[in-house]
């Protein structure tokens, strides 16, 4: 091998404009570090052992893993086996890679650290404070994020309805360990779907995610609009779905006006300006279709999960709604001239 054979090999992946390398292009990476020292700042009791990974490499790795929708092994793997993840990375050949056990357990500091927010809080604050989001508008919207379905006897079945932890599973800790009692069904345009729901509040200009909720797939996109709207809102979009005597309320003590779809009823058809509304409103709220399917193409059905348990969905789906953000932005500064921060 030539001194300089790994050089040219690596220009000539650049190149082709790896999307991991157009995110380390205009992303400052070392934003996140004052999140990840003052949650790690406990020292080291000696210098004894292994040093722990940089911590924001380590988080580079999770938006990796989140953006190509990796499982830890093939994480692990796909870093040793690709140069371009490696350049991402700031890894060179014969460099020590994290191991999918390293890769899980920082996910589960993140989860029990509840870093997962805060990150995400922390890049979206930064998009206000640059006024690269003036939230003049917001879209709300649900999609459902599947999990593993669940092989349960009926009993169980019962029993996780109702709320409760069936027996056979309290009394096998590694059964217990796979099994996902917080997951739902529900049926949507007589299609069935198990999982979860992944609440999204994005702003109507810019497409970035400002706020999210995560809930079993069976409670209805009407029950979070507190958690998705607030005073800082100027206008909310959303479909008929979200069109109740309720949020109207809502929305007007919050003085947030309301451009929510309307529907008709049975006997009592739409008037031919609601539907003229309507058609104005549907061009906006549209938008979040685009950062839907987003998710789904470009990050590889990044809400089609494999872990199971509440807490690590609201981690895992905090961290897709980050790198999509991250990718968001990327895409705005490359081909709409937006500042970088």
């Amino acid at each position: 091998m030539g001194l300089f054979d790994y050089e040219f090999q690596l220009e000539k992946i650049k190149a082709h404009n790896p999307p991991l390398q157009k995110l380390n292009d205009v992303i400052e990476w070392e934003w996140f570090k004052e999140i990840f020292d003052e949650a790690f700042k406990k020292e080291r009791k000696s210098n004894a052992g292994r040093k722990s990974y940089d911590k924001v490499m380590m988080f580079k790795i999770i938006i990796l893993q989140r953006y190509y929708n990796l499982s830890d092994e093939q994480t692990e793997f796909q870093i040793k086996d690709r140069l371009s993840f490696m350049d991402f990375l700031g890894l060179q050949i014969g460099d020590k890679v994290p191991d999918e056990k390293t890769i899980w357990l920082f996910k589960e500091d993140l989860k029990e650290k509840g870093l997962t927010q805060k990150l995400f809080d922390h890049f979206a604050q930064k998009l206000m404070d640059e006024n690269i989001v003036a939230k003049e508008g917001s879209i709300v919207d649900a999609s459902f994020v599947t999990v593993p379905k669940q092989r349960n006897t009926r009993e169980e079945n019962k029993q996780i309805k109702e709320g409760r932890i069936p027996e056979s599973f309290k009394e096998n800790p590694n059964k217990k360990a796979q099994k996902d009692c917080d997951a739902r069904w529900t049926k949507k345009n007589n299609e069935n779907h198990y999982g979860y729901k992944n609440h999204i509040s994005a702003d109507q200009k810019t497409k970035f995610i400002t706020k999210y909720e995560v809930t079993p797939a069976s409670t209805h996109d009407s029950q979070v609009i507190r958690e998705l709207i607030d005073r800082d809102d100027k206008v909310c979009y959303g479909d008929s779905a979200y069109l109740s005597e309720e949020i109207e309320v809502y929305l007007k003590e919050k003085k947030v006006k309301s451009k929510i779809i309307k529907r008709s009823y049975r006997n009592r058809p739409l008037e031919q300006k609601s539907h003229q509304t309507n058609y104005k409103y549907a061009k906006t709220r549209v938008r979040v279709e685009h950062l839907f399917g987003t998710i789904t193409q470009q990050m590889h059905n990044g809400l089609h999960l494999m872990c199971v348990g509440i807490e690590r969905i609201k981690s895992t789906i905090g961290l897709t709604n980050l790198a999509y953000n991250l990718v968001r932005y990327e895409q705005l500064v490359r081909l709409k001239g937006v500042k970088r921060i």
